[in-house]
């Protein structure tokens, strides 16, 4: 047998003694801006077994199924391959868990030390850290982004188990690299405080859900990034696609008035409206066979631009944009970043959706200027506003701020708006924030500039608007002069007519405030 049998011998010794397990790397940790834990590794048990050399796999079932919270005939089928020599029985366990098997002193079951990945601020930022599966690979949001740097390189070691399938000798141990960690530019004190106030938002209005954005529109950075109703990062894998989503960079949504901006900003650039320039306005316009009229009663008027928005006149808009024209209006729209993707560090985001001027209908022209008739995603609307805010220059918005802890570059923006626009354009908005436009988004001690924003929801047939169904919003940047911090503010479906004045304003406000004392921003 030594000599005719022995390779084949041996290598049937090896197949029922020597054990290849494999390690799986230990996973990077996410930490916010500051150095706090977003999402680490946790030390848990997982149970393992060698089929045949357990005596008895129906006993053996019936002992682990009430200490594992496990189904016995789901036990009994891993134990029965008998042909196997390494089967998982139950991974991630707590120790505790681990102890009470160990101490039931089956023959043939054996125990490894994994990760596995844990959230510890639960619902803080949930939608956008995402989660990792069982086997520690990125399956959503910066978890999925970042995975190839997250995940390290799994070890494995070779031992000889003895014929109870206790480990007895390693013959080989390769320990792998661990994964990088990585910080995010999210402060966990602004992300908290936006969702608890989103949370009350909600609430108190009835809303189906409310977004917020919070950011530097200098650098991109965002410093909170907010989707209502929250979620526990902890239970990501229990959850349905809708709740899991970022709908701040996935979803697409007609903005309403805080549009109206960038249509200002086309009318400036292009000379269609000198600043203090007055647009008679009437009491309605019909175009296309659609009548449009102001959301307040009032008599004709004369109103230059800063006027317009002050008021938010859909009139003035559309006045606006037909002095702009259809293919200049379209080519500032897309100039700003609409109908593409922003490029951010996330998975999944929408482009939105803008129609080219060669589809355009004889109504077109009456609503795109206000904010109708073009989509958006709220990560795109608060980068448009971040060039109006820090004077004309692109902006990458990001959620990454360094990997192991190499600030991540960005590439310097390029000017697309002129600085006397910008400077234009951000006296206006103090304007709205300042006079009737926005009371309740002031912010004592600080000049704020912003814009609300209400707009009625498409019906998913594109057969017209709900009625009743809106969509409030507000955008603003603080100090107005000099600024620092911009917030994004939209409620879906207030409920009482509520809308971007007096629903999202008023969340704004409340994130504006706390935002700029935590970052430390002198009035």
């Amino acid at each position: 047998m030594q000599a005719v049998n022995a390779d084949e011998l041996s290598a049937l010794a090896d197949e029922q003694h020597v054990q290849q397990i494999e390690l799986p790397a230990h996973r990077g940790t996410i930490y916010d801006r500051n150095g706090y834990e977003l999402a680490v590794g946790e030390e848990t048990k997982t149970i393992y077994a060698t089929p045949y050399v357990v005596e008895d796999p129906l006993d053996a079932a019936d002992k682990l199924a009430p200490v594992l919270g496990m189904e016995a005939k789901d036990i009994l089928a891993l134990l029965s391959d008998q042909d196997s020599g390494f089967v998982y029985i139950a991974r991630k366990v707590d120790p505790e868990v681990a102890r009470q098997v160990e101490e039931l002193g089956i023959d043939g079951l054996g125990m490894m030390t994994e990760e596995k990945r844990v959230y510890p601020q639960d619902q803080v930022a949930a939608q956008v850290i995402g989660f990792a599966g069982t086997d520690n690979r990125g399956l959503a949001g910066i978890e999925l982004q970042m995975d190839d740097v997250l995940t390290g390189t799994d070890g494995r070691k070779r031992v000889i188990t003895d014929a109870g399938g206790q480990h007895i000798e390693m013959l080989s141990l390769d320990e792998g690299t661990r994964g990088t960690d990585i910080n995010l530019t999210i402060d966990q004190a602004v992300q908290f405080e936006t969702e608890k106030i989103l949370n009350a938002t909600v609430e108190e209005w009835h809303a189906k859900g409310a977004s917020a954005i919070v950011m530097n529109p200098n650098n991109g950075e965002i410093y909170a990034m907010v989707n209502v109703p929250t979620v526990n990062a902890n239970e990501f894998d229990q959850l349905s696609e809708e709740e899991r989503r970022n709908r701040a960079v996935t979803d697409i949504y007609e903005p309403g008035s805080i549009f109206k901006a960038v249509t200002a900003t086309a009318a400036l650039e292009e000379d269609a409206v000198a600043p203090g320039q007055k647009l008679y306005l009437p009491v309605s316009l019909t175009l296309g066979g659609y009548t449009i009229e102001d959301a307040y009663s009032r008599g004709p008027v004369s109103w230059d631009l800063e006027t317009i928005l002050e008021n938010s006149s859909n009139i003035g808009a559309v006045t606006v944009g037909m002095r702009v024209g259809a293919e200049k209006l379209d080519k500032w729209i897309r100039r700003l970043g609409f109908g593409q993707a922003t490029g951010i560090d996330f998975p999944g985001e929408g482009e939105g959706i803008v129609v080219p001027p060669e589809l355009w209908t004889g109504s077109t022209i009456g609503n795109v200027p206000m904010g109708q008739g073009v989509s958006v995603t709220a990560v795109q609307m608060a980068t448009a506003y971040s060039v109006i805010a820090n004077g004309g220059i692109t902006i990458q918005p990001h959620l990454v701020k360094r990997v192991g802890g190499e600030e991540v570059t960005q590439e310097p923006g390029e000017r697309i708006i002129s600085e006397r626009t910008t400077s234009l354009l951000r006296k206006y908005l103090t304007t709205v924030v300042d006079g009737a436009g926005a009371p309740l988004a002031r912010v004592e001690g600080y000049s704020v500039a912003g814009k609300t924003g209400t707009a009625e929801k498409p019906r998913p047939d594109g057969n017209g608007y709900w009625k009743g169904l809106y969509i409030g919003s507000f955008v603003g940047f603080a100090p107005a002069a000099d600024p620092q911090v911009l917030v994004l503010v939209t409620v879906d479906e207030p409920a009482g007519g509520g809308g971007g004045p007096s629903v999202a304003a008023p969340a704004f406000q409340k994130i504006m405030q706390f935002s700029l004392q935590k970052l430390s921003i002198a009035p």
